[in-house]
């Protein structure tokens, strides 16, 4: 018996990846293709069979149903993602940051990073996304700009939602669905992004609900997730506990362990280092 079957095992899935690379060490947003395909045959194994983040989000309960998606719209999606899905018949779900798709780079990564990988600079353009659709994949929202939504104005804020929306219903003809970036969940944003047309939108802190379309339940998964830390990010024991009163203050107690002005007590540590295993972001 697994750890995820011993904390039991949530009937819908929403889980967020970056890029899948294998020349791009980066531990938060890329892992190798060799990690994300193992993770693939875990969830095939556990029962669940993939469908797109919109369509997993509005199906009831039942059927174990997972939405593989990925945040930034990085290339190897494309190259090296796409086809291992595809092996299995599954479709994924990308969502774009639509001002970077000229060419110039996802300008939040640092710069140092880009010049030692290149890869890192690498974005789907206007014939991956239209070539991922036709193959049954949903294309979403990341915002225009990937800007941290709930510090723009609301006429900035509604400009970044329709502008990135527009974009994608460019190439793609429909676009239901929003990443909020740096996975914040913000009310403001929430109904801003109702009210621009978004059917379904997700981030990655905060109490979620499947309650809401638009406030989903997603996790990040990434490449310092061993077997047990996915485990225990897929369970549900863990997908319970994000819909509790409780989850404000996991998150409160995460945020005080990163501050540096003093050293965190004894027992703050311990319980971050337990609480650190979920990785949120």
């Amino acid at each position: 018996m697994t750890i995820a079957d011993l904390l039991g095992r949530p009937s819908k899935l929403l889980l967020c990846f970056h890029a899948v690379d294998d020349s791009w060490p980066d531990p938060g947003l890329s892992m190798p293709a060799s990690r994300f395909e193992s993770i693939v045959s875990q969830l095939e194994q556990a029962g669940y069979r993939a469908e797109t983040f919109g369509t997993v989000v509005k199906a009831p309960p039942g059927e174990r149903l997972v939405a593989i998606t990925f945040d930034d719209a990085f290339e190897s999606v494309a190259t090296a993602a796409a086809p291992i899905l595809e092996a299995r018949g599954w479709p994924g779900t990308v969502f774009v940051p639509t001002a970077t798709m000229a060419g110039e780079g996802l300008y939040w990564i640092d710069p140092e990073v880009k010049q030692r990988h290149p890869t890192a600079t690498r974005q789907l353009g206007r014939e991956h996304l239209s070539a991922l659709a036709e193959r049954g994949w949903e294309v979403g929202s990341h915002s225009h700009t990937h800007s941290l939504l709930s510090r723009l104005s609301d006429a900035e804020l509604g400009e970044e939602l329709a502008v990135s929306r527009d974009i994608v219903r460019s190439i793609v003809g429909t676009c239901d669905s929003i990443s909020y970036p740096w996975g914040e969940v913000d009310a403001r944003v929430v109904e801003a992004s109702r009210r621009a047309g978004y059917a379904a939108g997700s981030g990655l802190s905060g109490r979620f609900t499947w309650s809401d379309p638009m406030r989903a339940p997603r996790v990040a998964v990434s490449a310092v997730d061993d077997s047990v830390r996915f485990a225990l990010k897929v369970s549900g024991a863990h997908w319970h506990l994000r819909g509790t009163g409780v989850w404000p203050a996991v998150e409160a107690l995460r945020g005080m362990s990163s501050e540096r002005d003093e050293a965190p007590a004894p027992w703050r540590q311990r319980a971050v280092a337990l609480l650190n295993l979920f990785n949120l972001h």
